[in-house]
């Protein structure tokens, strides 16, 4: 049976699957969310967290106002402390960390700079800022939790897509994310034995699930259902899975964004090995991006949760059959008719040669061994630029 298969008894979710995780790129975007995140911005479902950001929005409102009609309240006796007085409200409102730099960038003031003043002298220059904003009104979102917060400060053509909106899109694939459906939470590789373990209890240590006061993000696999493309040198399975991450801010402090790939291990830090086929596509928060969102991004997630693996399963077989040099002088012209260097060639043909044990005569043998010298890059835009070669050879042999 060739293509995409079911695994035996021999190679189950029990025992694990073994994987060869040098190959392929690694991206460490999952780790920086693993290891940054405190415990309270960890969640060990997808409901815990859909709640969370729900609840969170029920307890919100945005409005307009004019800029103009702000007032900064300060005093001598909390010269740490400034609150706003917004249009329409009872009380003053506390400006979050992340909305002070908002409103100050808003009217043009410096917030690094205001932030080191006492309270009193910063709500001076900032209401100096707002009388004299030209764009005349702002966009808030508040929040009220036992007191009412302003969370975000926009202008007025930003299109908020609420965190909410995006895990629920998730939710409708992926169920509660902890194996209720095939997408689920990571498991771990085992580096002592090249085994890679897809169930692990979900924790507060292992979770993938993220959310704090300005920001979404998640990480899931398909890791109970492994894909076979094609064969390693020792003639073993090539494994796969597929897994996805997407982030959002409703609050404007980034993109809405959706990464799908295939990979080959996740490690206990988070890292993402053997990933192949990487596709990314982000939203700016721009005036249409709800409507953006739901008829491309929350469809493309669909697409690629419910899609067969075979058209990627076909692209590798093909680069591995399609054979392009058979000597030392065809490696040697092949790649630098691809645009890379005299070192640069040598050393890609040195690394499939140290890491294969046979030099490189098929596309997928160039590839691996380009994304292979792209993991020792220390900086990131070489290394970019490597694995987007490597994605191009490998798009042209499909």
């Amino acid at each position: 049976m060739t293509g995409v298969q079911v695994l035996d008894a021999r190679r189950d979710a029990a025992r694990g699957y073994r994987v060869d995780a040098s190959r392929g790129e690694r991206i460490g975007c999952v780790s920086s969310e693993w290891f940054s995140r405190p415990a309270d911005e960890r969640y060990l479902s997808l409901s815990e967290l859909y709640g969370a950001v729900r609840g969170r929005s029920d307890r919100s409102r945005t409005r307009t106002v004019e800029s103009a009609a702000i007032r900064v309240e300060a005093s001598q006796e909390a010269p740490d402390r400034m609150m706003l007085a917004l249009p329409g409200t009872e009380a003053p409102v506390a400006p979050t960390h992340w909305s002070f730099g908002q409103l100050a960038s808003l009217v043009g003031a410096p917030a690094a700079y205001l932030r080191q003043l006492p309270a009193p002298l910063a709500g001076i220059n900032l209401q100096h800022g707002l009388l004299t904003h030209r764009a005349e009104q702002v966009k808030t979102l508040e929040v009220e939790d036992g007191r009412v917060e302003l969370r975000a400060v926009t202008g007025l053509d930003y299109g908020r897509i609420f965190d909410h909106e995006l895990v629920d899109a998730v939710r409708r694939i992926a169920g509660n994310g902890t194996g209720d459906t095939r997408w689920k939470v990571p498991g771990v590789l085992d580096w002592s034995t090249g085994i890679y373990n897809p169930r692990v209890d979900i924790t507060k240590d292992t979770t993938t699930l993220y959310a704090s006061d300005r920001d979404v993000f998640l990480f899931l696999v398909d890791d109970l259902n492994p894909i076979e493309a094609g064969r390693l040198p020792d003639g073993s399975p090539d494994l796969f899975f597929r897994g996805f991450y997407c982030w959002n801010s409703e609050v404007g402090a980034k993109t809405l964004g959706i990464a799908s790939f295939y990979l080959r291990a996740v490690c206990q830090n988070r890292n993402l090995w053997g990933v192949e086929d990487f596709e990314e596509i982000t939203i700016r928060h721009s005036k249409y991006a709800a409507s953006r969102f739901a008829h491309q991004a929350a469809p493309a997630l669909e697409r690629f949760a419910n899609s067969s693996p075979m058209p990627f399963v076909n692209g590798i077989r093909a680069a591995r059959e399609r054979i392009v040099a058979r000597s030392d002088e065809d490696r040697s012209e092949f790649l630098r008719r691809k645009g890379f260097s005299k070192a640069e060639t040598q050393k890609v043909i040195d690394t499939v040669l140290a890491e294969e044990g046979r030099k490189p005569e098929s596309i997928f043998d160039f590839v691996q061994g380009i994304t292979a010298v792209a993991r020792d890059k220390p900086h990131q835009d070489a290394r970019l630029d490597l694995e987007e070669r490597a994605k191009k050879l490998l798009d042209r042999a499909a």
